[in-house]
């Protein structure tokens, strides 16, 4: 498979699954167009043209052409120096490695990761908050996590990957795309009447079950496991946490329990403050399972050997023939 191919099918499976749908993605894409089309020639030469075609400016390939055959892949949740070196070692012993795959985004893709937040003002609207007072309270977050980002040195990895000329590419809301319908579906087709109930669904699942293995499985930090659960919304993609406030409003539009990735203390504070339990599923067991579900997808267009290595376990939802 090329590397285009995979990189060309993370972006399409990934606006499939957009929480917005498929309208509204393609809206914003029109927004871009138009943004970039109005903009003056020395401006343009700074602008991510790729962003015309990928609504994801925290997905990209980092290092390659694309024209790139790629049988094997070594596939992380962070993907570091180390890991690039990793790759390389294991390509001098015998294991050649055709690419590396990050689901946390690097270089100009977590540089601009707070630019997918906007998403976030959708998602809230569609479980009743006023969009306009769902975009009101991002646009602090968004600018914080902006700010929190500017001094990081994005492009470590890499500098090691064009170092060693290995292809290297991130794929991360369009996983976490993934992860977070896969488990809306879960709590919208079935009633789970206490907050106990949404956490023993989420161990249902093989990359719950690992987690809780490891100690590191869902857990309840808002709530017990007694708390009716109402309705649930599952808080997993848009870039990184929204705004703290968010909870107040979910409540008021009935919202009973929020199942997330990680939350804050101040966010849990408020959560508690508002009745709303909150279940946290696991940071890198659901990112796992949303690069397990991409990876099903991409595996569907032809097989490929993917190595683990940085907290990534491949659990397969092909079925054999």
């Amino acid at each position: 498979m090329k590397l285009k191919n995979i990189y060309e099918t993370v972006v399409e499976k990934g606006i499939d699954v957009d929480p917005r749908g498929r309208k509204s993605v393609q809206k914003a894409l029109a927004k871009a167009k138009k943004r970039y089309e109005g903009m003056k020639e020395d401006e343009k030469k700074y602008f991510d043209e790729e962003s015309l075609k990928n609504p994801y400016s925290d997905t990209r390939i980092l290092h390659g052409t694309g024209n790139e055959d790629v049988k094997t892949l070594l596939a992380g949740i962070d993907i570091g120096v180390a890991e690039i070196l990793l790759a390389d070692r294991l390509s001098s012993k015998g294991k050649r490695i055709d690419l590396v795959v990050s689901h946390h985004p690097g270089g100009k893709a977590y540089a601009s990761l707070y630019e997918v937040m906007g998403m976030q003002a959708e998602i809230f609207s569609l479980f009743g908050v006023p969009i306009n007072v769902a975009e009101g309270l991002l646009e602090g977050r968004v600018k914080e996590v902006e700010r929190r980002i500017s001094p990081v040195n994005h492009t470590q990895a890499l500098d090691a990957a064009k170092l060693i000329d290995i292809p290297f590419m991130c794929a991360h809301t369009p996983a976490d795309n993934h992860v977070s319908g896969y488990l809306q579906k879960i709590f919208n087709r079935k009633k789970h009447d206490t907050a106990g109930d949404v956490l023993d669904a989420l161990l249902e699942i093989p990359e719950y079950q690992e987690a809780a293995r490891n100690n590191a499985g869902p857990k309840i930090f808002a709530g017990n496991k007694a708390r009716s659960a109402g309705k649930v919304f599952v808080d997993m993609t848009g870039g990184t946490g929204g705004p703290k406030e968010i909870y107040e409003k979910l409540s008021a539009s009935g919202v009973g329990t929020v199942v997330g990735m990680h939350i804050g203390d101040d966010h849990r504070k408020l959560a508690e403050d508002h009745n709303v339990n909150v279940v946290i599923a696991g940071h890198i067991a659901s990112d796992n399972l949303g690069m397990n579900l991409l990876f099903d997808e991409i595996e569907k267009k032809g097989r490929l050997n993917i190595i683990e290595c940085s907290g990534f376990r491949r659990f397969s939802r092909i079925k054999k023939k």
